[in-house]
């Protein structure tokens, strides 16, 4: 157990009960509890095998390698239509946790088989996503802003396809797009840092904000 977890579960509210039940189960499953992005993780080995999230309509246990679970007992969601490998175990209830305890534990003893035989999850290369027409379209208006998204490494050129995908308006896909023409013009990728404060680069940490409290 990891105390900085305590303080995660004693600051819940709607799914308290349930996050504590589910702590519960996996804590008996050879897992170590930290804390990671915020929200309590568990791993084996170091290796990441699930977190746990509470949503507005449900709380769920979330695989990092979700999709080579066998699921023979067909509870596993997709968290997005874009979602590759994790997949989720969602609960409403104390009572469904428990009545489930087994199968939650089988579910994650697979997945801990799954890291010990080094699985890995086979990604879509950039060229297998799907070019939204919205940004085929802006491609045709500024050839300048095709050539250097086609420059980008093939994680970043994922990162943005999943980014625009991901909205369901053509109108919010349009306006994602061009917001984010700036950045890919500099070569940089959706998570990259454009302030050059950033302690963790290439990635932004978030310091981009002490430039608006200066202002």
């Amino acid at each position: 157990m990891d105390a900085r977890a305590d303080d995660f579960f004693e600051r819940q509210v709607q799914w308290k009960d349930e996050l504590i039940a589910l702590r519960a189960i996996l804590l008996e499953c050879m897992l170590t509890e930290t804390i990671k992005w915020k929200i309590p993780c568990y791993v084996f080995e170091n290796k990441n095998i699930v977190v746990l999230h509470g949503f507005k309509e449900h709380c769920a246990i979330g695989f990092f390698k979700g999709a080579l679970l066998l699921d023979e007992a067909n509870r596993l969601t997709q968290p997005t239509e874009n979602s590759q490998a994790g997949r989720q175990l969602r609960f409403n209830s104390t009572k469904e946790i428990l009545a489930n305890k087994s199968l939650i534990q089988s579910y994650i003893f697979e997945a801990i088989e799954i890291e010990k035989n080094g699985l890995k999850i086979a990604y879509k290369t950039a060229e297998e996503f799907n070019v939204p027409d919205e940004l085929t379209e802006e491609f045709t208006k500024n050839t300048a802003f095709e050539e250097a998204f086609y420059r980008l490494t093939p994680g970043r050129q994922k990162g943005y396809l999943l980014h625009f995908a991901n909205a369901k308006q053509s109108t919010t896909r349009t306006s994602r797009i061009l917001q984010s023409v700036p950045r890919i013009l500099n070569g940089k990728g959706l998570t990259d840092c454009t302030c050059g404060l950033s302690k963790r680069m290439p990635s932004c940490d978030g310091s981009h904000k002490q430039l608006k409290k200066a202002t």
